[in-house]
């Protein structure tokens, strides 16, 4: 087997095994990126729908107090207005959603689903966790989520949420009293949810990991050229030219041309070393034919 085909096999495994490690990890780093970006996003959604419900809670329910007495008002409850304002951020960003998702809610649409079930469930195992992250599929794809629970620490709450009788008559006759009561302080009732489908980040972290390996795969095969050439001109052309004159010259041929290296290389030395056994050749066949 020849030295370049030698070369080339032993670059072509180093290759192989460079490429699959890098891939591997290339990957890897990519898709926990895409994670945590969408986690970041999600944090900010959800940072942005607690910011809402506070300002109703202490702004905007004290100014509709008097209004409240003869009719209710949904844009007092905190929980309605960070789900209309974040409905209608999703009008630009549909790939974000948000749900105050309640075991026994006021509200028909904050019921919470099956699997939201099993996320406050979570919550009260845990009382003290602060946070949860999970993934789930759906016929769209994987999705990422993340969950804080929903707990009425003002004992004003209860005030609506306590009793059918406790509750002011606007909030029964508008969701009736079978729904939103018996609440109990500091008790977790749901869970405040962000989901985010992660088709689109994973998609943008693969074709992110295609350039990435494109471009490793071409410096690759550039340093593979490279080096072919530089063993081939370097190396193997001079080694081969030598070694033809080497065999001129062992069948006789004395008057064949010397072997002419510019370089100061390991071939040079070795191209010294024949000049000078050539030299101590016809030395002694001249001593012979005396």
């Amino acid at each position: 087997m020849k030295l370049l085909v030698k070369f080339n096999l032993v670059f072509l495994v180093v290759f192989a095994l460079g490429l699959g490690a890098s891939s591997y990890v290339a990957r890897k780093l990519l898709q926990e990126g895409a994670h945590e970006e969408v986690l970041d996003r999600a944090r900010l959604l959800m940072e942005s729908a607690m910011a809402v419900s506070t300002y109703t809670s202490t702004q905007v329910a004290p100014l509709l107090e008097t209004q409240m007495t003869y009719t209710f008002l949904p844009q007092s409850v905190p929980a309605y207005s960070a789900s209309e304002v974040l409905n209608a951020l999703r009008k630009n960003h549909p790939e974000y959603a948000y749900k105050p998702a309640m075991l026994n809610p006021t509200n028909p649409r904050d019921r919470a689903q099956d699997w939201e079930e099993d996320v406050i469930q979570q919550f009260k195992q845990s009382p003290e966790r602060a946070e949860f992250i999970g993934e789930r599929m759906t016929p769209s794809g994987p999705v990422t989520y993340i969950a804080r629970p929903i707990k009425v620490t003002n004992p004003a709450c209860l005030r609506c949420h306590s009793t059918v009788e406790a509750a002011p008559k606007p909030l029964v006759e508008k969701y009736g009293p079978a729904n939103g009561f018996g609440w109990n302080l500091n008790e977790v009732l749901g869970a405040q949810v962000v989901s985010v489908p992660m088709s689109v980040p994973l998609a943008r972290a693969d074709r992110a990991f295609g350039v990435v390996m494109g471009l490793l795969a071409g410096v690759f095969l550039l340093i593979g050229l490279s080096l072919n050439l530089m063993l081939w001109k370097l190396v193997i052309q001079p080694v081969s030219k030598l070694s033809q004159l080497s065999d001129r010259v062992s069948l006789g041929e004395l008057d064949a041309p010397e072997f002419a290296v510019n370089s100061k290389d390991e071939i040079a030395t070795l191209a010294e070393s024949f000049t000078r056994m050539r030299k101590s050749m016809v030395h002694a066949m001249k001593m012979l034919d005396n």
